[in-house]
């Protein structure tokens, strides 16, 4: 059983189609980067999943309850992390969680012992008694993963958790959400690609509400420009000559010239259905006479994809 599942989500505001027939399930060990451009309807389909919106038409289910019809079932098994980490900013962080668990019938014994385990696997033992106000930005994030996290939910959904976090923060908020991965489904709304390569088992991209791609990151991206072509640095005065040598080469589709600075011309070379080996494209340039200095297979770029995907509303 799918652990959250959308069917044929519609969500209007008047004229405007924020969410447009978006239809996709996430099981138990996935972790889903729900990626789009500013406006594209991340936050409003992850507002209807969590029922805090409710669908035009369409349905949405937590742990097989729907979010509409059935929506304290769906919340026991629901973690919810909505876009900012909003919170009591006048309560301390222990006073706040406590309240949460509290909410969700916890026992107090009960209550202790997970968020003393919370405070400890967060590193929200050092703030553990401050206000949630005084917080920097980094630890009020830290504060809003642990309310999702209070009851032990099967699902979590994470509006834009990394969003204005710096480099060290990000780090340790992706490896939290790695080491709970296994056991749970969680569903990322996010425009920050990085996010989607670091953690994300698949993607999901919408534009204009719709969804126009739903792959592995690796598939993703291997619809990238220029995937598998081969990148070269060549010692030459002409880089026509070396495009020359290079395109009678078995397997080479095109060469283009990236660049030509001070003698050296940055090369691009690509294949058909067969990739050439790169030593051969070296020793058919040595054999003319021209130096190779540098010489790689060219990585795919998830935003190369993306910008593809969102700009032309063609489909993976």
């Amino acid at each position: 059983m799918a652990l959250v599942e959308t069917r044929d989500l519609v969500k209007q505001f008047g004229a405007l189609t924020a969410v447009d027939h978006i239809s996709f399930q996430v099981g138990r060990g996935e972790v889903v980067g729900f990626l789009g451009p500013n406006g594209a309807g991340k936050s409003t389909t992850m507002k209807i999943i969590s029922g805090f919106l409710e669908p035009t038409s369409g349905e949405a289910f937590i742990a097989g309850h729907n979010s509409h019809t059935d929506p304290i079932a769906a919340r026991r098994n629901l973690g919810y992390l909505p876009e900012g980490a909003p919170a009591y900013s006048d309560m301390t962080v222990a006073a706040f969680l406590e309240f949460v668990a509290g909410m969700h019938g916890m026992t107090k014994q009960k209550a202790n012992s997970r968020l003393a385990e919370l405070a400890e696997r967060i590193h929200l033992s050092g703030v553990w008694n401050q206000r949630i106000e005084s917080l920097s930005k980094g630890f009020k994030r830290r504060v809003g993963i642990a309310q999702a996290l209070v009851h032990d939910p099967d699902v979590l959904v994470l509006d834009e958790p990394t969003d204005g976090l710096d480099p060290n923060q990000k780090h340790e908020m992706r490896e939290l959400i790695r080491s709970i991965a296994a056991n749970k489904a969680i569903v990322i709304s996010t425009h920050i690609l990085e996010e989607v390569e670091a953690i994300c088992t698949r993607a999901i991209i919408i534009a204009k509400g719709r969804m126009l791609a739903d792959a592995t990151p690796d598939r993703l991206m291997a619809q990238a420009p220029g995937m598998g072509s081969i990148a070269l640095a060549v010692e030459t005065a002409e880089p026509q000559r070396a495009v020359d040598v290079l395109a009678k080469q078995p397997g080479v589709q095109s060469v283009e010239i990236t660049s030509h600075v001070n003698g050296t011309a940055r090369l691009l070379v690509h294949s058909g259905a067969t990739r050439p080996a790169a030593a051969d494209l070296t020793k058919a340039l040595a054999a003319s006479n021209i130096v190779v200095d540098e010489i790689y297979l060219e990585r795919a770029r998830l935003d190369e994809v993306f910008r593809q995907i969102t700009t032309t509303g063609a489909g993976v």
